[in-house]
Parts: C-alpha cells; sequence; structure tokens
C-alpha cells in the first residue's frame, strides 16, 4: 500500500494544477481555491520595503502537488516586482528560496 501511495503521489507532482491565485491584500496574503478549500500564503510588510512571508497553508487533501511552491514563487515575483526584500520566516518559504537560486537575490542577508 505504501509503494501505491508513494506512485500516486509521484504522478501528482509531475503534474501540477495550475492555480488561479488572487491578491487578497485587507487579509495580507494569496490564494487558491484547491479543492473547494483556500490554499494561501500569508506575508507582513515590514519597513525598508521588506515583505515577511510567514505562513503557507495547503488544505490535507491536496498536498503534495506543487501548490504551495506555486503560491511562493507567485508571492516572491509579488515581490519583485514591487522591489521589495523577503524575509522568509516560513520553514517551506526558506527551503524554496533555497531550491531557487533565481529568488535568492531577494532575501534579505543572502
Amino acid at each position: 500500500m505504501d509503494s501505491l501511495r508513494h506512485a500516486t503521489r509521484r504522478t501528482r507532482l509531475e503534474r501540477p494544477m495550475t492555480l488561479s491565485i488572487r491578491h487578497e491584500p485587507d487579509a495580507r496574503r494569496f490564494a487558491a481555491d484547491v479543492s473547494g478549500k483556500t490554499a494561501y500564503i500569508t506575508y507582513r510588510e515590514l519597513d525598508g520595503q521588506i515583505l515577511e512571508l510567514d505562513h503557507t497553508y495547503v488544505p490535507r487533501e491536496a498536498r503534495g502537488g506543487g501548490i504551495a511552491s506555486q503560491l511562493t514563487s507567485h508571492a516572491l515575483e509579488y515581490a519583485r516586482e514591487r522591489g521589495y526584500r523577503v524575509v522568509p520566516s516560513c520553514p517551506f518559504v526558506a527551503a524554496y528560496l533555497a531550491r531557487h537560486p533565481e529568488y535568492r537575490e531577494l532575501r534579505v542577508g543572502h
């Protein structure tokens, strides 16, 4: 059974769902509807054009499909386009930045 779950997970990772991500500035987050629920990445704007990416959430049934990565990439592109630097206080975002050198210059203290 474990190998079946592993194979299913791998298949989902090979074909990530393309999300329609929206900015919800009042909630300070980027969000997308997934499986009838909301996945999101939250942020705080700090002094000096700094965006702290502090939390990602993906509904349990949708995890492992690249959703958190798409939300993180979207938030990083938002930061880049507006001249923000990023503090990745969310462990997922920190790991994402470590795996994606194209965004490393955004990290505060890189």
